[in-house]
């Protein structure tokens, strides 16, 4: 066996692994993406990302032909007894702020998320490698990389394997970590992918039907023209027993909630038996093998956060595997991931047993709808990270942020604002997108920090957040403004609101690659972010050290 030319070998080409396969790529680490399906899969699953997961879309190039691809949700139309008894839109009132653009989850059937994301990832020229199960795994070389067996008998090796292959994964079994959690045996659902054409049945809500004996619920798959998610109580035998899925028992379920001829339904695919599992791994790293999203925990879905938990697992996983991988960070980096993930991870599995019971209960009542599910920690715009030694604090930094701004491990805010060289418009997002860290200055007394922070090259990117009234130069696009590339004039003051930087302040934000705080403190405390910035990104210049 030769020596590793791969860095990262991903099990599982699901939306997680996807997005942390391209996370890295855009690196330039020699990732690969297995997995042991023989084909793509062509099914909807999870419903769509929420607004965090957007804005992890949006900073990896591929928002914008999700939302195409999607549509925002619908308002939900809830019948009993055949007849409609109440509307309701839970994101009617709902609107873009200037902390965060995406104020609402979007609907998007499964496989052309990962269709988006397989064909970005190809343009980095990476393609999943079908048909490959993982079924051996062994650290060798004194804890320098891992050789991977695969089902066919072929062995392989990389420095690093992350388990991104499910509720089943192999990858978790084979490291013998526990998966200690709860299956609700009298909580079932069967569901699947049907083609229904109706024309008492629109397109433009989502369709639930709660009745004594059961429910049945129709979402219309956004780009299909007859397409639709089905979910229901299952059907079940004389002794109670849930019965397996089956077109026809699609059919006899919905004319029994719809009152509709069932012949209207005319495939259904995909079809499963859903338990309510809340489930979670005690450790999320074994040396140099990691687990990510479903393989890593699962839990009710009610709030839709499954697909979004892994895609933001994958988020900020990619880019400390990134800068250990560039060798400008130890391993001991990788440790934050277990230590900031799995206590999320407990706190979902909370929340969405929660939603569950509150749904569960709304639905009893004539007018109970699935709106119940949510509330605006399912947006994921909360999540952060405050306990983290990531958070300031171990690195010999303030760890107390302004009282009206963000603390160190918070989701950092956006804000609109103008280009300092074009004046075009643009927002704080955009300045943070890509795979670097982000120091902000504000105010003149920053300028010196942030000519320094420009030496640590394409990996710290500098931005200077000019008030309205500063005199910003005549930059030109791309221009490198004193050392420092051109910044962003904050000309409604939404920048230093959101940072806690009041009216002729000043101030330093540290930004993680992956958008949360690491450091805020006084544009005279240089010291602090060059000791913040030492522990993922060593010292100015340090490229290629280990690998």
């Amino acid at each position: 066996m030769t020596d590793a030319s791969t860095d990262v070998l991903i099990v599982g080409a699901g939306p997680t692994g996807l997005t942390l396969a391209l996370d890295l790529a855009r690196r330039g680490a020699a990732v690969r993406i297995v997995d042991r399906s023989p084909a793509h899969p062509r099914t909807s699953r999870a419903k769509g990302p929420n607004p965090r997961s957007l804005e992890i879309l949006a900073d990896l190039g591929v928002v914008d032909e999700v939302l195409a691809a999607g549509s925002a949700p619908l308002p939900m139309r809830v019948y009993r007894d055949h007849r409609p008894v109440a509307e309701t839109d839970p994101w009617a009132d709902a609107t873009p702020a200037p902390a965060a653009r995406f104020d609402r989850p979007w609907l998007i059937a499964q496989w052309r998320l990962e269709e988006i994301l397989r064909a970005r990832l190809a343009g980095h020229g990476v393609h999943v490698e079908l048909g490959r199960e993982v079924v051996g795994l062994v650290e060798g070389g004194g804890g320098r990389h891992v050789d991977v067996t695969f089902a066919e008998g072929r062995a392989e090796r990389a420095r690093y394997v992350v388990g991104c292959d499910g509720a089943h994964s192999s990858v978790r079994k084979l490291l013998g970590i526990t998966f200690d959690g709860t299956t609700a045996e009298d909580q079932v659902m069967v569901s699947g992918d049907v083609k229904l054409d109706h024309e008492d049945l629109g397109r433009d809500r989502w369709h639930q039907w709660f009745d004594a004996d059961g429910a049945v619920m129709l979402c219309p798959i956004p780009g299909t023209r007859t397409g639709w998610w089905f979910q229901a109580g299952p059907e079940r035998d004389a002794d109670g027993r849930p019965l397996a899925p089956t077109l026809d028992g699609f059919r006899r379920l919905f004319t029994r909630h719809t009152g509709l001829p069932g012949h209207h339904l005319t495939r259904a695919e995909l079809l499963s038996t859903y338990r309510v599992n809340v489930r979670m791994a005690d450790r999320y790293r074994v040396g140099r093998v990691l687990l990510a999203g479903d393989a890593a925990h699962v839990h009710a879905i009610a709030g839709g956060l499954g697909m979004n938990t892994g895609v933001q697992d994958a988020f900020n996983l990619g880019w400390k595997l990134g800068q250990v991988l560039a060798g400008q960070a130890d391993t001991g980096l990788l440790d934050t991931y277990e230590e900031e993930r799995l206590p999320v991870a407990a706190w979902t599995l909370d929340l969405t047993s929660d939603r569950l019971r509150a749904t569960l209960e709304a639905i009893r009542e004539p007018g109970g709808n699935l709106g119940s599910a949510m509330t605006p920690e399912t947006a994921g715009l909360g999540i952060g990270y405050r306990w983290s030694s990531l958070a300031g604090t171990n690195a010999g930094t303030e760890p107390d942020a302004p009282a009206t701004g963000p603390h160190p491990g918070d989701r950092a805010p956006d804000a609109p604002c103008r280009d300092a060289a074009t004046g075009q418009r643009t927002h704080l997002y955009r300045t943070f997108a890509g795979p670097h860290t982000t120091v902000l200055g504000f105010g003149t007394a920053s300028a010196a920090v942030l000519r320094e922070v420009a030496a640590y090259g394409a990996g710290v990117r500098a931005c200077r957040v000019y008030a309205a009234h500063e005199d910003h130069g005549t930059a030109q696009p791309g221009a490198v403004i004193a050392d420092v590339v051109a910044g962003v004039v904050d000309d409604q003051g939404h920048a230093a609101a959101a940072y806690g930087i009041g009216a002729g302040g000043s101030g330093l934000v540290v930004i993680r690659p992956d958008h949360h705080v690491g450091v805020v403190v006084p544009a005279g405390a240089p010291g602090s972010v060059r000791e913040y910035l030492r522990r993922p990104h060593g010292a100015p210049g340090m490229v290629d050290a280990v690998r």
